[in-house]
């Protein structure tokens, strides 16, 4: 059977006074602020001793809206007759939000843990390039980064644990399995009176 000609104008138009009749949801934001949940995406902090220079996440940022400059610096040998080692040192690191698209894709490359998502989200301006955060506003909203959710305690073990453990168990048995009945009656107390 063919559908009756103008049935789908039908479905969208009561679709519209369906939600017509429903009471609005929108929030007077200035005046009432939202309830956001603890992990929300708002910014990306910056907790810079973590930071090592290494430029994975301005290399695997998108929109290439972070500028990192760094310069090298020589650390004196620890001992007297050591190499002396060289090391970056941050300079600047700078997000340009106008250009993040919030992917999190910097915050998940970091093996440094330099970088976490803040709940904070109001930072309007007034000019575009105003928008490019330094290093000193990322460190401000490090401090508003909630502390990671507690484990599980009725979590299933880690597989990497669970098979250290056994080649520790096995290790610890092959050493007693070696050391023989031997070194089992040597290591017993003396009876009292100082005689075995």
């Amino acid at each position: 059977m063919p559908p009756i000609p103008g049935s789908g104008l039908a479905k969208g138009l009561a679709v519209t006074l369906r939600t017509m009749t429903r009471r609005s949801h929108t929030a007077q934001y200035p005046d009432a602020q939202p309830e956001l949940p603890p992990r929300t995406r708002g910014v990306i902090g910056l907790f810079e001793e973590n930071c090592t220079v290494c430029m994975l996440c301005a290399r695997e940022c998108p929109d290439w809206c972070i500028y990192i400059d760094s310069h090298k610096e020589t650390v004196p040998a620890a001992v007297p007759g050591g190499r002396e080692r060289s090391r970056n040192v941050l300079d600047r690191f700078a997000i340009d939000f106008s250009l993040c698209m919030y992917c999190g894709i910097c915050i998940e490359v970091c093996p440094f843990d330099a970088l976490f998502w803040s709940p904070e989200f109001e930072y309007a301006e007034t000019d575009i390039r105003e928008l490019t955060h330094e290093r000193d506003k990322l460190r401000e909203w490090m401090w508003t980064v909630p502390a990671p959710p507690a484990l599980d305690p009725a979590a299933e073990e880690p597989k990497e644990i669970a098979a250290a453990r056994k080649t520790a168990e096995k290790l610890a048995a092959a050493q007693a399995a070696q050391a023989g009945p031997d070194s089992t009656e040597q290591a017993a107390p003396p009876a009292e009176g100082g005689q075995a």
